[in-house]
């Protein structure tokens, strides 16, 4: 009897929310920084750390802060002359191109915090699961485990990298054979590099390595790379990208 008591008494001290949120990339922090703006009770559940998901963490911000930077560096190592800008020999810091690209990301990642803590949203650091129609439980990156009960939850989980069959041989181990992700974090710069994939993203991160001087192959199974854009498009790009 003490037993069942006990356990009521834990149960009613669970904290309740309006509107719960499994996921703080775009789709995720943004209805839970809605929900606070609408006066709901609101919390988010992402297991990364840092909210933003794929996109400001490891997918177009930290991507394109690198483009950015090989660009500039592409254009003084082979334009400026053209210009009559005359320079002594360029190199690159390649350690600190990376701290570079991880500010960019910071920046922004802390800003959703301050909106998420702006509006009233509580933050919670780990991997949430369903342990009820209403209930979440969160194994908490910190180690414990901490639930609650919702009245409405959002699923915003994301995506991850797309791996290759075992059979392969080329499981990621994100030393020699990475992700989009770890390619974004790699230690030195390699001197060959094969891209699988002619998408978006193989190609940024082929474009970004081939600048800052890797031996780049992509390998596409289509006819032609990035077979969703317009023939004509792709065919220019494909030129440029060999150019």
């Amino acid at each position: 009897m003490a037993f069942m008591q006990f356990s009521r008494m834990a149960f009613s001290s669970m904290k309740e929310y309006d509107v719960a949120v499994i996921g703080g990339g775009p789709g995720g922090y943004v209805a839970a920084i809605k929900a606070g703006q609408r006066g709901l009770k609101a919390v988010v559940v992402e297991k990364r750390g840092t909210l933003g998901g794929t996109c400001l963490n490891v997918g177009c911000i930290p991507s394109k802060a690198l483009l950015n930077a090989t660009h500039k560096l592409h254009e003084a190592q082979h334009s400026f002359k053209e210009f009559g800008i005359n320079t002594g020999e360029i190199t690159v810091d390649f350690q600190q191109l990376m701290k570079s690209k991880q500010k960019s990301v910071d920046g922004l990642t802390g800003g959703i915090d301050y909106l998420m803590k702006k509006n009233g949203v509580d933050y919670v650091k780990g991997w949430g699961k369903f342990t009820a129609n209403d209930q979440i439980a969160v194994d908490l990156n910190e180690g414990g485990t901490e639930s609650f009960k919702a009245k409405n939850v959002i699923i915003a989980t994301g995506s991850e990298p797309n791996e290759l069959p075992a059979s392969s041989g080329l499981s990621f181990d994100e030393e020699y054979v990475v992700s989009s992700t770890g390619a974004l974090d790699l230690k030195k710069i390699p001197a060959r590099m094969a891209v699988i994939g002619g998408g978006v993203i193989g190609l940024e991160l082929g474009s970004v390595y081939a600048r800052l001087g890797s031996e780049v192959t992509v390998i596409q199974h289509t006819d032609r790379i990035c077979p969703f854009l317009d023939v004509e498009v792709g065919k220019a790009f494909h030129q440029s990208l060999k150019k």
